[in-house]
């Protein structure tokens, strides 16, 4: 009987594989790297290919990577994410499938290079027959994304054929098929438990978020009642977080609009502010918006647009903070971002990329286009009617946060391709000034920390992948902790407390592991109303999870109100200075001759 078991199963794999070779050697089995057009820019395009099967498949496995990263659906299902070209990845997409009309629909980004989508599903059936759909010139491409455009049937009269830009193999991305390392379930970590370092503090995970319902959490605020507000970075929406009293479990309400994709979410002057980056949910592009209570009933009801940004992805526009009085907003883009047309700006704007030697981009094409200012971070007034860029240079910072001082903190990414090499600039924490420009260029041009006039980083970090930055003020911890910055590294699964010192009118920083976990993919926080830290994990489609960071020690945990008084006086006279960025006024050269040589 084993033996007659044996050779069934030998069969079975036998006739699975000559369907496959079968199917190879079909003329038009071979897939073609296409895109919507043949430029090289920052974008998102939305792609299908609608197909017919008489019987289900014995085998479905689809194999998809995409330059520089993908969400694929079959039959308007979820079946698998990327964001490495480089890697081939597959998907058991069976039981998705059915008889009659299907549709393979992906939606693709490119972040500034040359884009390419590349994809074949093989189907093989028991008769050793097999079916097969591949990227080439049969599929619809679009810019938008139409309504309905992952159901097998849908009006493509505003779509386009795509540009079929060659075959597997051609460069620069050769045969991605052939290489090992293919993945066979969709790219997710889960939720790990984390360990909180310091002596006397506390972590606990408090909500597991279902990704199908709520999607992957990236960004988080807090309202004047101790509400959280948590958005996806896909089309989930936003949720509200009423949290439980003890071990209660929160509460999640999603709210009823059509509004999602959001970086940056903050709570101020009674009103929701949300900084989209990804996809155009209900019509909501990339911008910065604000969400009111329209008619005093509670319920966050109006959305009105306060500035479209160019811009989107994972270098696209981030987050939006609130200034230390009270009275402004900063919002934050990374170098994929374009300035928001500010009406003045503090950074003297004339960007010039003179080098000495022939600048060498990005061996890939990352960025290769992208110029001067890169990332950057602009003021504006709670109606985003009037804009002042505030400095730039930055290459992805995610977030920003002050300190009790009242200065601004960011934690910039590295191009971590160029690691050993002499231009490779680590994270690094930097202290955020009116006017400071950072210096971060494509390729071979970016500027070194000693060039006079690019401020140099508070602390270099290390390999890494920057996300939210929060200040301890509010925290019921000891004082060490309520004046620290925590930096958030999504890839090692750090939060970092960073302990800073003054120096003249800036600062020096001290790194210290706060939270840890293998994996835990930070991505924003904030303190609590109850002194607690509360912190996500998720994004790039993750499974995210929400936990809370409370302190149990001895240590007394009174309210730090008094910043730094070491270097109160240099920081007052560069604020003073600071004054006279962006305009023109008689008296700046006699206020300021008498300091040059701080």
């Amino acid at each position: 009987m084993k033996r007659l078991i044996v050779l069934l199963t030998a069969c079975n794999s036998l006739f699975t594989s000559m369907a496959a070779a079968q199917a190879e050697k079909a003329s038009d089995s071979s897939p073609k790297w296409l895109w919507i057009d043949r430029d090289a820019k920052s974008e998102t395009i939305f792609g299908r290919r609608a197909f017919t099967i008489a019987s289900l498949p014995q085998t479905a496995k689809l194999s998809i990577t995409c330059d520089n990263g993908f969400i694929a659906f079959v039959n308007g299902t979820r079946v698998g994410n990327g964001n490495e070209w480089e890697k081939r990845y597959e998907f058991d997409v069976k039981k998705h499938l059915q008889v009659g009309d299907n549709v393979l629909a992906v939606k693709a980004t490119n972040e500034g290079s040359k884009g390419g989508l590349v994809a074949k599903l093989m189907m093989t059936h028991k008769n050793s027959k097999a079916d097969v759909v591949v990227t080439d010139s049969q599929w619809w491409v679009s810019r938008k994304a139409h309504e309905g455009w992952q159901a097998p049937s849908i009006n493509t009269e505003d779509w386009q054929r795509p540009v079929l830009l060659g075959k597997m193999g051609i460069a620069p991305w050769g045969n991605v098929f052939a290489k090992a390392g293919s993945r066979n379930k969709e790219s997710s970590a889960t939720a790990s438990e984390a360990t909180v370092h310091p002596k006397g503090f506390k972590v606990e995970k408090i909500y597991d978020v279902p990704k199908a319902e709520q999607g992957s959490w990236v960004s988080m605020t807090i309202d004047d009642e101790g509400r959280l507000y948590c958005s996806d970075q896909g089309g989930k929406g936003l949720f509200r977080v009423i949290l439980g009293q003890g071990n209660q479990a929160p509460k999640i309400e999603r709210l009823p609009l059509q509004i999602s994709g959001a970086h940056g979410l903050l709570w101020a002057f009674n009103s929701l502010y949300v900084c989209v980056n990804e996809g155009s949910f209900g019509g909501h592009k990339a911008g910065l918006y604000r969400i009111t209570d329209s008619n005093g009933d509670g319920d966050l009801d109006k959305i009105t647009s306060l500035r479209k940004l160019q811009g989107s992805g994972e270098h696209g526009p981030h987050a939006v903070v609130l200034s230390p009085d009270g009275e402004s907003l900063y919002v934050v883009g990374g170098n994929h971002t374009k300035p928001p047309l500010p009406e003045t700006s503090a950074v003297v704007s004339n960007y010039d990329e003179d080098q000495l030697l022939p600048r060498s981009p990005d061996a890939r094409g990352h960025a290769a286009k992208i110029r001067a200012p890169g990332g950057w971070i602009a003021k504006t007034d709670p109606e985003g009617k009037s804009w002042e860029m505030f400095c730039s240079g930055f290459r992805n910072q995610y977030d920003v946060a002050f300190n009790a001082d009242g200065e601004m903190f960011t934690y910039d990414s590295d191009m971590e391709w160029d690691s050993g090499m002499p231009w490779y600039r680590p994270t690094r924490i930097y202290h955020c000034t009116s006017g400071a420009e950072y210096g971060w260029r494509t390729g071979t041009g970016k500027w070194p920390s000693w060039y006079p006039d690019a401020l140099p980083p508070a602390i270099d970090i290390g390999p890494g992948c920057p996300t939210g930055v929060v200040s301890g003020l509010g925290a019921k911890f000891p004082a060490k902790y309520q004046q620290a910055i925590y930096a958030f590294d999504w890839t090692y699964g750090t939060i970092y407390a960073l302990h800073l010192r003054p120096r003249g009118g800036s600062y020096l920083a001290e790194k210290e592991e706060f939270v840890t976990g293998v994996p835990l993919n930070v991505t924003d926080g904030v303190i609590g109303k109850d002194g607690n830290f509360y912190f996500a994990v998720g994004g790039r489609g993750t499974t995210s999870a929400l936990y809370r960071v409370s302190y149990e020690g001895e240590a007394p945990t009174k309210t730090v109100k008094i910043g730094n008084k070491k270097g109160r006086r240099e920081r007052e006279l560069r604020r003073q200075l600071e004054q006279f960025h962006g305009k023109q006024d008689a008296n700046a050269i006699s206020v300021a001759w008498p300091h040059l040589s701080h």
